[in-house]
């Protein structure tokens, strides 16, 4: 049986992979589509990492999945632009 984490992880990928499917079938540009999802999925990743994190708790290993959670999102912003 699925529990809270495993729900949480399939949001994330649930958003991700919707904006890449509405990207390629619609007439949406893929790089707008797949910015967007990462702004949809970004709230769910927070709530693993931060609101509800797993316990036992390692702060070094919740900051680099922060750092690299925050990396895509910039870069799929940064994309946006060019």
């Amino acid at each position: 049986m699925a529990d809270y984490y495993d729900w949480i992880l399939f949001a994330i990928a649930a958003s991700l992979s919707l904006g890449a499917i509405l990207g390629v079938v619609t007439g949406i540009p893929i790089r707008v589509a797949l910015a967007a999802s990462v702004l949809v999925a970004t709230p769910f990743v927070y709530d693993a990492l931060f609101r509800n994190p797993p316990l036992p708790t390692e702060p070094t290993t919740r900051t680099a999945a922060a750092i690299v959670w925050h990396v895509l999102v910039v870069w799929a912003l940064l994309s946006l632009l060019t």
